[in-house]
């Protein structure tokens, strides 16, 4: 039936014997067979390869390379036979046991003359526990294994008889013939737990690829990190352990993330960092020259992207547990021991390159393991509410937070571009650190019974803003008819009588008008301009907050705030380390640059999107009864208005030349000569704009909610 291989001088390389082309036969051979039978029938060609070991006797040429070019050769004819034959072969015991051992004769040298079969073969039995996971179980040796003793042998050759069609081979037979099988992972579960505790296994198909992945041949590397994408994949929890405690999978993917990191140039320019296209691991084609010519660095750094970008979406395809402990790895082993040294240093060039990289990586992480572990680093992992004493507790996040109000405008730019972007991804525990935790106990209200407060005067406390006495304000914006922070995102009833409804239409009228109307008319300028009304926010906020809910719907969010009575109200308020620098910031805007004055508003014009209501309540409610000392976004914004007013009137003809630093801005005007207090104009502008924006914001919400309302 099969040819046998005549006896040839073992110096002769194998391409002068007909052993090749007596391969293929028996290849030919067997995949004809199987088409000629019905599916799952094993024919005699098949019975007569696995009775007779022929693949261990393959092995065994091929492992001494004899003759030379018989490694090559057995290569590439087990890859064919596992590739062609649809029965399942692997859980035979004359199939997995060679190919177990061919395994390990992968990967042992680098730049092999056979690295290109050796990654076809290792790819091949990937893909086939793939398709059925349960094998892998054949792959996990026993690393203190001695020669078998009977029993242990009985209950491999037990499974073997039950997972496979019958070889034409006894028991006894099989037992006498395999004295040094490795134990099957799945059949040591079986043994006792001690047992278990104290043998570990070896994973001899992960260390082959994780050495193929150090090949100078960039192709083979792609096809080495393919294989473990497969395997990290199985839903199998004993290879998931043993990828993690027994192979140096965790040490690879870290330790070549810091060597791509490191070899990154010490300054780079942020606008670069941010805007290098993106690279999908494995595609990464270059051509040094041009790379060299558009910036400095560029080659370094797509390669490390492209290595994220690997690490991440492996983190992504794994297992549970193994995703887990490779998460971990990467925070240890990079984010702390690499990444937080260069974020700590006080070099302004080192920050701001260091910051512009952890924001390009935050923007890229997508596996929700590896996010985690990132948030943990960045943020800590404290719960309770932040208090002045314990602003400090986590040096790095109290770092990045005082960064946002730096003295380099450029850092503070790029530390709030960071925060835009953590806040935007799916993980709950940005939300909670940053913001939501300092909100819980809504303890920014006032504290006190109706009788017991402060006499109101025209409906507001006699320290609140009072919008009805503001010339800023009409007559319709009486408290009398407010919309409470529950009365926006639900249809609860009024917290106090003087939180009574008219329509709805009416309320969240007044809620928006509020906004628009905080900037006075002389320092507005958008009307001025075509195509810059508060219209324009709508689409923008109407997109924003429903991607927001889609991320948000998961979480624990109420849709209505927290009841007053179950707030601890004596705890006193603490706004947060992130909102107190943001607000502080806020305050500033008429004496900020341009650039900062968009951040800033950004950030929070995010914040105020989020379907939080405590959230909702502190940064878009108006008439908030607040305690003594509190602040809000509301009550920021009027100060910086009041200032506004004051200063006015001390710059002369300042309509028209707010009006031209609007134009200049949108590019309708040239730019001329200089016009004095530049800065204050263009944060005038700034705010008209923010406020337009949360009206927008406002306007969407409110209806969202009206919407969901039974």
């Amino acid at each position: 039936m099969f040819l046998c291989f005549p006896l040839l001088d073992d110096k002769a390389p194998v391409t002068d014997t007909n052993i090749p082309s007596h391969l293929e036969q028996m290849l030919d051979i067997l995949t004809q067979e199987e088409g000629e039978r019905e599916s799952g029938e094993t024919g005699p060609c098949m019975e007569y390869l696995l009775h007779h070991k022929i693949l261990e006797t393959l092995y065994t040429l091929g492992k001494a390379d004899c003759p030379p070019g018989m490694k090559q050769q057995v290569l590439t004819f087990y890859t064919k036979l596992l590739a062609h034959i649809r029965q399942p072969l692997l859980p035979h015991i004359n199939v997995h046991r060679p190919v177990q051992k061919l395994v390990r004769l992968c990967g042992e040298v680098l730049a092999a003359p056979t690295e290109n079969e050796e990654i076809q073969f290792l790819c091949i039995v990937c893909a086939k526990l793939k398709q059925d996971p349960y094998l892998v179980n054949f792959f996990l040796e026993n690393k203190s294994k001695r020669p078998e003793t009977k029993s242990s042998e009985r209950a491999e050759q037990v499974k073997e008889n039950v997972l496979a069609p019958d070889t034409g081979q006894s028991l006894a037979e099989e037992q006498a013939d395999c004295p040094e099988e490795p134990q099957a992972a799945a059949a040591a579960s079986t043994s006792s737990p001690t047992n278990n505790n104290n043998n570990s296994s070896n994973y001899n198909l992960v260390t082959s690829l994780l050495n193929l992945t150090k090949s100078p041949d960039g192709r083979i590397v792609v096809k080495a990190c393919e294989g473990l994408m497969l395997l990290v994949s199985l839903p199998e929890p004993a290879a998931a352990k043993c990828l993690t405690e027994n192979t140096e999978l965790c040490e690879l993917l870290t330790d070549r993330l810091v060597s791509f990191y490191k070899a990154l140039p010490q300054s780079m320019d942020p606008l670069d960092i941010e805007t290098v296209e993106s690279v999908n691991w494995g595609l990464d084609v270059y051509n040094l020259k041009e790379d060299a010519a558009v910036f400095t660095g560029k080659r370094a750094l797509i390669s490390f992207l492209s290595w994220l970008d690997y690490c991440d979406q492996l983190i992504k395809e794994a297992h549970k547990s193994a995703a887990a402990v490779m998460a971990r790895a990467v925070r240890e082993r990079f984010f702390v021991s690499v990444m937080e040294p260069q974020l700590m240093q006080t070099s302004e060039v080192g920050i701001l390159t260091s910051t512009a990289l952890l924001n390009r990586i935050i923007r890229q992480v997508t596996s929700e393991a590896l996010l985690q572990e990132m948030v943990y680093f960045l943020l800590g992992e404290e719960r309770e509410p932040e208090t002045p004493a314990t602003v400090a507790q986590n040096p790095l996040r109290h770092r990045l937070i005082e960064h946002c109000d730096h003295l380099s405008d450029e850092i503070s730019i790029m530390t709030l571009r960071l925060f835009e972007q953590l806040i935007q991804k799916p993980n709950q525990h940005i939300l909670h650190s940053l913001v939501l935790r300092s909100l819980e106990e809504r303890n920014y209200l006032e504290n006190k019974p109706q009788e017991e407060r402060e006499p109101l005067e025209n409906g507001q406390p006699h320290d609140a803003v009072d919008l009805e006495e503001d010339p800023l304000f009409g007559d319709d914006l009486s408290p009398n008819s407010r919309l409470s922070g529950s009365d926006w995102l639900s249809s609860s009833p009024p917290q106090s009588p003087d939180h009574s409804k008219c329509d709805g239409k009416t309320e969240v009228h007044k809620i928006v008008n509020s906004f628009l109307c905080l900037v006075p008319d002389e320092a507005k300028s958008s009307y001025h301009v075509e195509g810059t009304g508060y219209d324009t926010y709508l689409r923008d906020a109407h997109r924003q907050f429903r991607d927001y809910c889609g991320v948000c719907q998961r979480w624990d969010w109420r849709g209505n705030p927290k009841p007053f009575e179950k707030c601890n109200l004596d705890i006193p308020f603490f706004e947060g380390h992130f909102l107190k620098v943001l607000f502080d910031r806020m305050g500033r805007i008429l004496d900020q640059p341009y650039d900062v004055n968009l951040q800033v508003t950004a950030v929070l014009s995010k914040l105020s999107l989020l379907p939080h209501p405590h959230l909702h309540e502190y940064l878009l409610d108006p008439y908030i009864s607040l305690a003594p000392g509190c602040r809000s976004l509301f009550s920021v914004i009027v100060r910086v208005v009041g200032d506004l007013m004051l200063r006015i009137h001390r710059i002369p003809d300042f309509t028209p030349k707010l009006l031209l630093v609007r134009k200049r801005l949108l590019g309708l005007e040239p730019e001329g000569i200089n016009i004095d207090h530049m800065t204050l104009l263009e944060g005038v502008i700034v705010l008209e704009e923010f406020c337009k924006e949360l009206a927008a914001i406002a306007f969407v919400k409110y209806h969202a909610a009206a919407s969901s309302s039974p």
